[in-house]
Order: C-alpha cells, then structure tokens, then sequence
C-alpha cells in the first residue's frame, strides 16, 4: 500500500455506514512531509516564478510561413527585369506562312498562336539559379481599362473542358509537375512549373505553352489585348527576373502578324479597322452602267469582298441589275436600228412612186 494514504480497513465495520465515518478513518498525510527530489514539478520556485502558460500547453503557438505564398499586387508589373541571373526569352523564328501554328514578331514583341496548339518558349540564364527555382505564367490584359480584371475562358470552352484546371487560359504541355494556382486575395490564375537545367550540349531550356481561347471568344478576352508574364521565382515567391509577351490567339497566326508588321511599318491603322468599311464599287458599276451595247466596254475586272452574306446578297442583286439593265440597252438599240432600215426604204419607194406620177 501507498504510504501517503493509510486505510484502516480493518475498523471498518462490516455492515454500512455513513460517508463521514469512512472519511476519518483516512490518514491524510501533511503537505510538509512530501518529499522535494529532483523530480518534483511543485517546488518553491516554480510557485515564486509565476504561472508558467507554456506548462499545459495554453500559449498560442507562433504562426508559421512556411507554404504561405506574399499577397501578389493588385496590379502587376509587366516590365522586364533580368535581374543577377540574366533570365532572358527566345522564340523559335517560325516565319508568317498560313500552316504555322505559332510565330514570334520580334519587332511587336508579340507571340501569335492557334487555340489549343503548342507555343515553344526558350528560357536562358547568365547562371544557374538556386536548387528549387519555378518558372511562373501570368496572363493579364494591355489596356489600363482592363488590367484590373481576371483573364479566365470564355464560357463555351470552360463548359467543354473535363479537367480540374478548366478555367486557366495557360497552360503548360509536356510537364507532370506543372501547378495551377489562384491567388486568394486577387483572383488571377497562373501555373507554375520547376525550372530545370539545361541538357548537356545545350544553353536553353524549353517551355512549352498553350493558350486554351481565341482572344476573339466573346465571355473572354472579346478581342482584348493581353500580355504573358513569365517570372524566374524562388520556392518562395520571391522574383529572380521577369519577361513579358503580348499574346494573340487567331485562326492564322502568320497572316496577322505579317499585316500587323506592315501596318507598323507604314505608321498607319490596323488592317482589322479597314476591313470593317468595304470599298463601294461604284466606280466599275458606272462604267457598266453607261457603256453602251455597241459601244467598246471596260474589260477590267475588280473583286470585291463582303463581309456577311446579307450585304452580299444585297449586291448581287445590283450586279444583276445593271446586267439586266445593259442587255435591255442592246435589246432597245437593235430595235431602233431595224425600225431605221424600213423607213428609209419606204421613204425612197414613197419618192419613186410620186416620180413615176409625174
């Protein structure tokens, strides 16, 4: 038995009996004969120090950062920064032919693509970056107007899509380690990838991108200019260096970007603004319309481009008028020519017979 409690059991009486005498047939040691040893968690100075609050585990605990992500700015910063590690792009040069799916003007620093389809982006360094380095892309849009707002899919191509990330309008081919992350605060969508060295042999490390919707898709972009952002960062979030793109995602990639480059170059507006007021043929509808049958008419020939099918209709129509109207014209002039012959003779016969009288 324990020597601090002492029951006598054997003054116990057998049948029962109240609490109160059960409770003074207990010794009770006293507090001064408890011994002090070394394992003693009540002593005197643990009782003179003051309540210890980490004793039953009741102060709260520090808040950690690891895993936390900085608050990303509202608006983010588009220009580049090659920072100590010289963090550079390079596009592949692809040329403007109708069957690419990709191109790279360098002049407009601006990427041209096709929906869905691969986007090779070459990453080059000065030296290498620190063990865990990711390449981060952002898209937002150009205008001031629109920076504010998230770049997300058009709803037709989100609804379509099966995966988790459906709603991201990057992504990255090729990589089972490539992340898609939201920021908490500010909404906007990027994917993250880890950076890996370049191969033996080589200086470049190669990224593939692809843009899932036509910057035209209306519920999207609906033809608002936007701009990649492509960040060297530390597992940390901390940015290494920044390089920006514009985007464009079109049916034919190398026909835009060609009429972009020379529309630059002649310092005048987009070919996208003219194509919105079609030339009036007027000038060969006149020519047709007072040309006359006998008269030697203009062979030249002028194609003219309509944009939907309704105007088309409308001048096709005109077209067979004044067809219609030019045949009528030789009809009419034939008709007089023949109603001219018959006189004249009949005049001549109306004089002979007159002489004849005579």
């Amino acid at each position: 038995m324990d020597e601090f409690s002492v029951v006598k059991l054997e003054s116990l009486p057998l049948s029962q009996d109240t609490f109160q005498v059960l409770w003074d047939s207990v010794l009770t040691p006293s507090i001064s004969d408890i011994p002090a040893g070394n394992d003693a968690w009540l002593t005197d100075a643990t009782l003179q120090g003051g309540f210890d609050e980490h004793l039953f585990g009741l102060a709260p605990a520090a808040p950690s950062t690891d895993g936390l992500n900085p608050p990303a700015s509202m608006v983010p910063t588009t220009s580049d920064y090659s920072g100590e590690f010289g963090f550079q792009l390079r596009f592949q040069n692809s040329g403007t032919a109708k069957s690419v799916t990709s191109t790279y003007s360098l002049a407009l620093n601006k990427l041209y693509c096709q929906l869905a389809k691969t986007c090779p982006v070459e990453v080059l360094v000065a030296k290498e970056p620190p063990q865990g380095t990711v390449l981060r892309a952002t898209a937002v849009y150009k205008k001031s107007e629109h920076v504010a707002d998230v770049v997300r899919r058009c709803p037709h191509h989100h609804n379509e899509d099966v995966v988790d990330h459906r709603s991201h309008l990057i992504r990255v081919e090729g990589s089972q380690l490539a992340q898609y992350m939201e920021d908490i605060n500010t909404k906007r969508q990027s994917v993250i990838v880890p950076y890996e060295p370049p191969q033996l042999g080589s200086e470049i490390t190669t990224v593939l991108l692809n843009f899932m919707c036509n910057s035209s898709c209306m519920g999207g972009m609906n033809r608002r200019p936007i701009l990649t952002i492509l960040t060297l960062e530390t597992p940390e979030c901390q940015v290494l260096g920044r390089r920006c793109f514009e985007v464009r995602v079109c049916a034919c990639p190398g026909r835009d970007r060609k009429t972009e480059e020379a529309s630059k170059a002649q310092g005048g507006t987009k070919s996208t603004k003219k194509r919105k007021n079609p030339p009036v043929p007027d000038a060969s509808v006149s020519k047709k319309a007072k040309a006359s049958c006998g008269e030697e008419e203009d062979k030249e020939t002028f194609v003219l481009h309509v944009r939907g099918r309704e105007r088309y209709e409308i001048l096709k129509k005109i077209y067979d008028g004044l067809e219609l109207l030019d045949k009528e014209k030789c009809k009419d002039k034939g008709k007089q020519e023949v109603a001219v012959g018959p006189s004249r003779g009949k005049r001549r016969m109306q004089s002979d017979k007159s002489d004849s009288d005579m």
